[in-house]
């Protein structure tokens, strides 16, 4: 392994560039969603805010903007590395990691950090790569006695709003018991994410606050739509990081709550 590169200089958003959050094929040789469509329109009109603040970068969504998300992507592209980088998202705020993205953002493989009801954390998904979702338990939230959210809690199935199937746990290489990643995590504070990429059908593994969570190997996944090779030549080699804002649509305040943000500090890579 290579030295390391500080991605973010604490100060400024140098080294990066907003997109928004724009409509894209469910997978390689999919229909393209129209560029005529108002969701396209709005969503290009009103992308995610993103700045620096106390040292940490800041995403939200647009004020009086609609809820539409959007992505803040590396200009440099990467091949196989490990990434370090701390993330401390409100709750509910419904973001992501990107690797081996393209420049839209929205293509490529989506480490999951859905602090949200029924959300997944260290978990993958197929953004444009077949929409495809690889975890092994949703999280939900414990309410102190004052009403306020105080800790996350693994979620009961009975009340979810979307269902671990056996499916999307199968697709996993390796997947810890849920009370490692629920013993690990920091509420209300910063948690230290490892994320390491490595292969041409990469082989995803993530590790919360030094504790392996998650491993799956994008070579072997059985899932409709999605074509390792297709999924390949559509990614290339090397791809963008990307720090997303999800949009609301179907959830609404479940998914991103009123004035929620996410904040990012300490992201540095290490080629392999």
């Amino acid at each position: 392994m290579r030295g390391s590169v500080d991605l973010f200089d604490g100060s400024t958003l140098s080294g990066w560039h907003a997109v928004a959050r724009l409509p894209t094929a469910t997978y390689p040789g999919a229909d393209e969603p129209s560029t005529a469509s108002e969701r396209y329109r709005s969503a290009q009109e009103n992308p995610a805010r993103w700045y620096v603040s106390d040292g940490a970068i800041v995403g939200e969504q647009a004020p009086g903007g609609g809820g539409f998300g959007g992505y803040l992507v590396t200009d440099e592209v990467f091949g196989d590395f490990e990434l370090l980088i701390e993330a401390w998202p409100d709750w509910p705020a419904d973001t992501g990691i990107m690797v081996r993205s393209t420049g839209l953002g929205s293509q490529g493989f989506q480490v999951l950090l859905d602090h949200r009801k029924s959300g997944g954390i260290g978990g993958f998904y197929g953004n444009g790569t077949g929409g495809f979702h690889a975890l092994s338990y949703n999280v939900d939230v414990r309410h102190g006695p004052d009403g306020q959210p105080e800790a996350l809690i693994e979620e009961d199935a009975a009340t979810t709003l979307e269902p671990v199937t056996e499916q999307k746990r199968q697709m996993l290489a390796f997947a810890a018991p849920p009370a490692v990643f629920f013993d690990a995590w920091h509420w209300g504070s910063w948690n230290s994410f490892r994320i390491r990429c490595e292969g041409r059908y990469p082989v995803l593994t993530t590790w919360v606050n030094g504790e392996r969570i998650y491993e799956l190997d994008t070579g072997t996944i059985e899932h409709p739509h999605y074509d390792a090779e297709a999924v390949a030549q559509l990614l290339g080699r090397q791809g963008h990081i990307a720090l997303e804002v999800h949009d609301t649509d179907r959830l609404g305040d479940a998914r991103w709550g009123d004035g929620a943000c996410c904040r990012w500090r300490n992201i540095k890579l290490s080629a392999l």
